[in-house]
Parts: C-alpha cells; structure tokens; sequence
C-alpha cells in the first residue's frame, strides 16, 4: 500500500513498519509531500520518523491502538459490512438532539455499551443523538476536547470498529448520529504535529497558546488536514453531521473562511452522497453570517448553538448572576422573551462580561428557527460549574418540568444533555486522566485555583484526577424507574412526542413566535401558531391571559383547567402546561 506523510521541512523520512524501516521520497507533484509502497494490511503498525528523529504516529492515523504515544495502525474501512448501507439520512429541520458523552453515559464507558442503551432514546422521541469528541486523548478517562489524531477514534471507546457498530446500530433504530470534532486546539499531551510541519502559528493566540495555522504560511495542507478529516467522518464512519467546537478560536485572515470552505466541502459530499448532512458551530460570536448561506454572503454552516437562551434561562430558573449570567439575570424573563423572538439576546448591545458591545442583529424573517440550537443544559454548562452540578441538583421537579417545556416547545432546535430527561441525581464533572504528572498537577492545581477565586475551598472541588470523579459523573439507569425521576421522564417523552406531532412546533418562521410574560408574578406564555405553552417560575398561582378562545389541554405538569370566560389560566406555582388554542 501506499504511505505519504506531509513534513515540508524535512530532509529525510523514514517509514518504520513493524520492525523494518523504508526510506521515502519526495513527491514531484506535491510540494512537501513524501511517500511510498510497503505491504501492510488492517492491523499494520507503523510511524514515520523525520530527519533521524524517533518513529511517531502518522498525523492522518486512523487508529492508534496503544494511545496518542504509540505507533499508528493500518485500518481497512472497507473491511466493515454496513447493515444499513442504505440509510437514507436524517436532515437537521424538525430534529431533536441529546448531547452523550460515550465514557459517562454507561460504567462501562464503551461504544458498545452505549450502543446497547440507545433504544431508551428512540422511546425518548430522540431524532439524533450527539457524541462528544471521540479522538484519542492520554490515559483512558476525558472529556475529549484535549484529543490529538484528529482521524482516530479513542481505543478504550471501541477504536474504529467500535464506532461503525455504534453508528450501524444508531442508523437501525433510526437515530442520525451527529460528533463533536475540536478544529481550533489539540491537546498538550500526544501531539506530535509540529514536529511534522506548521500545523500552529504565532501569527495568532488563543487560549490554549498557539493558533490552528488556518492563513499562514503552509496554511493551505493544514486546512485540507482538517477538511480532510471532517469529511473522514461523514464518509467512512456514515456519521450524519458535525458540532464544530468553539468556532470563534478559528484565527483565519483569509478572504475565503476555513468555515466557508468546509460547509462547501460537506455541502458537496452530502449532494454526492444523496444524505442530508450537516454542521453545527458552537460559537460565542452572536454573528447571523455563521448560519447564513454562502450565497448570500454568509459562512454556510447549518445551525450553531445559542448560548443567549440557555443564560437567560438558567439566570430565570435559578437567579445566579455571576459572570456572564450578569446581563441576562437584570430581567431574565425579559431576555428568555427576547431570545425566543429575536435569536439572539446580545444583538449589539454591551455586554458588561465582556466590558464591551457584542453580536449584531438576527433577521427573523430570513434564518430559519430550526438553524438556532436551544438548551437548558449542556456539558459546558454542567461540567464547568465547580461540583459538576446539574440543575436537577438545586431545582423542583416542577420548574425542571418549566425547562423542558421552553425547550422542546421553543423555535430552536432542541437539544437535551444525557440524563437531563429523568432529572439524574448525578452530578458531571470535570476529569482527566493525564499520564504525565506535571501535567496531572497543573491540571489539578488550575482547576482549584480558577475556583478559588470565586470562593470555594480546595477541598470542595473534585479532584480531576481522582477516578472517582469520573465514576460520580456516570449515569445510574436504575433511576429513570423511582420517582421523581420517572414523572420527569415522562414529561419530557409527552413534550417531545408533542413536538412531533404539532406542525406549529416545528414552524420554522421565528418571526411567528409571540412571548408575554409578568416578571415580577414569573409566568411566560409563549404562542407557536395554535399551540400556547405557559410556565410559572413562581411559587405562588398566576392568572395568565391567554383570551377566551377554545381550548384543548395537549400536556399538564399539574393538574389545571383550560381559561374560563375571563381568558385566565391559573396555573399552580413552579409548573406548566401546553395547550391548543384555536
């Protein structure tokens, strides 16, 4: 077979394969490419070793069965016999996403293992379910943003043959699986990039040091690297879309965007494919072009996630102000009625987080409400938090059942974080499982400190390190059957069925979107065309004017009578109700 690696600085290369070591040469068509023929078949260890240096894996490895250390290892794709070769794709309109992270979501932290339990999301309502990032990382336990081999998948998940099985199984129930992939860093453990080529500039810095080398020189190998890549996981693993992490850490002066060109590249593969398939950017920027078509000027991707209606409704829910929750909490109901009608809460008004104005207005009338993802929890949002603690840690049942009622009846697209739809009693923390200790200690040393400063002491924040913080963070499936984690299930699976069977709940008209609210009683009501959906955060009952029109009860977190001849509905505190109005 054929070997090539790109090291554009080298003098030599040199391919080591299982013992025996073979010179490559130059390729006179390819600047900076060397390669050659050596037999090798699935399962063949290999490195390439630059200018006499040690054999490292290859920067397009597609397994790395010993970690981020080891040498790279041949894979076959073709080798895998897919049952559902003819799965026809499932398109991002009308979707509903649960964000699962493969080493929590079971004890066994396996593909396989999630794989076993995916039939409790297709009785969830659940249309696509996203892994966390999958690429290799040191050590057996993380969250996956520190991954390096960004063609690879995490040998203790399953390797690669583990995630076709899970994709297959996915794919036979069903489900559209979506993967989160990490472009703007690799982690600083297990990445061998630089010593290849200038994968990283110093032309810009983000928070993990050195840029992605997306415009400098050599830019144009590095942006195919991660096109590559991407379209390496849309094709050989038959995954049907991608969350691009952190979007806005993508440095790129160039006059066509690296995001540009890859929603250009997907747009192609899907056309050539016949799949639908697509991209969701996490991005802070508040930027309408993210998700503007590329005809009209904009970067083309497919969605992204909106931070500004999780804020404002966590702020709402709980009353925290800290940090970035700071604007949002001024008038919370005020900015979850702005963000379900207008997308964005910041829309160019100053943000005091950032000590400046931020985003820029959102045309309603132009983005579809489905390209605009909405949560009351993520794995951010949780796992950033000092404990790790879920919101069903500090909530009511019954202004849980308030959340979910937003977000599944809301003009966004959906999205749940595991464990959220039986309100788990878990925590999700943060861990790592670092094998260099100075990294292990700077690492556990950070994280107290980042903590320190809003006052938590040393000894109240898990230790990353400690397997214990992972296992605390696993799932417990014996849950979802006591109360009052079965009531909530419950819930979600009646909203969620109700998404699907109301037209008007999946209207992709955001301008169509009407929200009253009373911020000093802490109800909102929200009309989608027919459909009203009315919350109280408060504790105390609230008459809610929703008219005289007839109405039909579609769902009830207590139990509550439609309007009477005064138009009001009283609703009990800290709960919500959904109903048809004609």
């Amino acid at each position: 077979m054929q070997f090539e690696v790109w090291a554009p600085e080298a003098d030599r290369v040199t391919l080591h394969r299982e013992g025996a070591t073979r010179a490559l040469e130059r390729d006179p068509d390819r600047a900076g490419w060397w390669g050659g023929e050596a037999e090798a078949s699935d399962g063949t260890r290999y490195g390439f070793a630059v200018d006499d240096g040690p054999p490292l894996p290859d920067p397009r490895s597609r397994r790395q069965p010993d970690g981020p250390d080891g040498l790279s290892a041949v894979v076959e794709h073709e080798r895998y016999a897919w049952r559902t070769a003819a799965w026809p794709g499932r398109p991002l309109p009308g979707a509903v996403l649960y964000e699962l992270h493969v080493g929590t979501y079971t004890p066994e932290g396996t593909l396989d293992a999630a794989a076993d339990r995916l039939g409790h999301l297709v009785e969830l309502g659940i249309t696509h379910v996203e892994l966390m990032p999958l690429c290799p990382f040191p050590g057996l336990h993380g969250w996956g943003y520190e991954g390096v081999s960004l063609w690879a998948v995490h040998e203790p998940y399953g390797g690669p043959e583990g995630l076709q099985r899970f994709v297959d199984r996915a794919h036979e129930l069903g489900l559209g699986v979506v993967l989160d992939v990490v472009h703007n860093h690799l982690g600083p453990s297990g990445n061998y990039l630089p010593a290849f080529g200038p994968y990283f500039t110093d032309t810009h810095q983000t928070p993990w040091g050195s840029a992605v080398n997306l415009d400098a020189s050599g830019s144009d190998e590095v942006r195919a690297f991660l096109l590559g890549s991407a379209l390496a996981w849309l094709r050989d693993y038959r995954i049907d879309g991608l969350r691009l992490d952190a979007v806005h850490a993508l440095k790129d002066t160039r006059a066509c965007h690296f995001l540009e060109e890859l929603s250009a590249a997907v747009d192609a593969l899907a056309a050539e494919t016949g799949r639908p398939l697509f991209l969701v950017a996490e991005s802070d920027l508040n930027d309408p072009r993210v998700v503007t078509p590329r005809a009209e000027g904009g970067l083309g991707l497919h969605a992204q996630w909106n931070d500004d209606f999780h804020h404002s409704l966590h702020t709402a829910l709980t009353g925290e102000s800290q940090g970035y929750y700071a604007d949002f909490a001024r008038a919370p109901l005020a900015a979850v009625a702005k963000t379900l009608t207008g997308g964005f809460f910041h829309d160019g008004t100053y943000s005091s987080f950032r000590g400046r104005h931020h985003g820029r207005p959102l045309d309603r009338t132009r983005v579809a409400a489905h390209r605009l993802l909405g949560y009351s929890q993520t794995h951010d949002q949780i796992g950033n938090r000092a404990q790790g603690d879920r919101l069903s840690a500090s909530l009511s049942p019954g202004l849980l059942a308030c959340a979910a009622a937003l977000t599944l009846t809301g003009p966004f697209t959906p999205m749940l974080f595991m464990g959220e739809e039986w309100a788990a009693g878990t925590p999700w923390q943060f861990f790592t499982d670092h094998t260099d200790p100075d990294l292990a200690d700077a690492v556990r040393r950070g994280r107290r400190r980042e903590f320190a400063a809003h006052g938590w002491a040393e000894e109240d924040v898990p230790d990353p390190q400690d397997p214990a913080t992972r296992d605390r963070s696993c799932l417990d499936w014996s849950e979802p059957e006591r109360e009052p984690h079965a009531r909530v299930l419950a819930w979600y699976r009646r909203l969620i069925a109700l998404r699907h069977e109301q037209p008007d709940l999946t209207d992709p008209d955001l301008s169509d979107t009407k929200v009253a609210y009373d911020e000093d009683a802490g109800w909102l009501a929200l009309r989608r065309g027919d459909v009203r959906v009315a919350v109280n955060l408060g504790k105390e009952p609230a008459a809610i004017p929703l008219g005289t029109r007839p109405a039909e009860i579609l769902a009830a977190w207590d139990p509550v009578e439609v309007p009477g001849a005064d138009g009001l509905l009283r609703l009990p505190g800290e709960s919500c109700v959904v109903l048809a109005q004609a």
